[in-house]
C-alpha cells in the first residue's frame, strides 16, 4: 500500500516538471521533445534494470515499479532534459558542466533527504555509482539531439 507522503511526492514529481515546460516554448518543446522521449523510454530501461539488482529500496510495504520507480522515469527526466538542452545545446562544455551539476545534486544530497523522509534509499549501489549512473544517460542525450538536429537539416 502506497502512503499518503509517497503518493503526493510522486504526484509532485510528474506534475510539477511537466508544468515548467509551458515556459520553456512550443518551439523548443518539439525540438528537444524527441530526445526527451528518447530519455523517458531509456530511463525506465535503467529503472527496470535497477530494480530487479535492487540498487535502492522503496520504504512502502509492496515493492512495486509503477508506484515506485515509474513516477521518477517520467516526472523529472524528460522536461529537465529538454530545459538543459534548451540553455546549453551547442555549447557542449556547459552541457556537461549543468548536467555533472543537477546529478551530483540529486545522487548525493537529494537522496538524503529523501531517505530522511522514508521515501528512497541506496541498497545495493553507493553514492557515486548512483551518480555515474545518472550521469552516464547525459552523453546519450546529447548524442540524440545532436542526431536529430542533423537530419532535420537534411534537404
Amino acid at each position: 500500500m502506497i502512503t499518503k507522503r509517497h503518493f503526493l511526492f510522486n504526484l509532485a514529481i510528474i506534475i510539477l516538471p511537466w508544468m515548467s515546460l509551458l515556459f520553456i516554448g512550443k518551439r523548443n518543446v518539439q525540438r528537444f521533445s524527441v530526445a526527451g522521449i528518447f530519455i523517458i523510454v531509456f530511463e525506465i530501461l535503467n529503472h527496470l534494470y535497477g530494480h530487479k539488482r535492487s540498487w535502492w529500496k522503496f520504504y512502502d510495504k509492496k515493492d512495486s515499479f509503477f508506484k515506485d520507480e515509474l513516477p521518477f522515469s517520467i516526472g523529472p527526466y524528460a522536461p529537465l532534459s529538454m530545459w538543459i538542452l534548451k540553455y546549453t545545446y551547442g555549447n557542449f562544455k556547459k552541457f556537461v558542466i549543468l548536467n555533472l551539476i543537477f546529478d551530483a545534486l540529486f545522487a548525493f544530497p537529494i537522496i538524503d533527504i529523501l531517505k530522511r523522509y522514508k521515501i528512497i534509499s541506496l541498497n545495493g549501489i553507493n553514492h557515486i555509482q548512483f551518480f555515474i549512473y545518472l550521469h552516464y544517460k547525459a552523453y546519450l542525450l546529447y548524442g540524440v539531439q545532436y542526431l536529430y538536429e542533423k537530419a532535420r537539416k537534411l534537404p
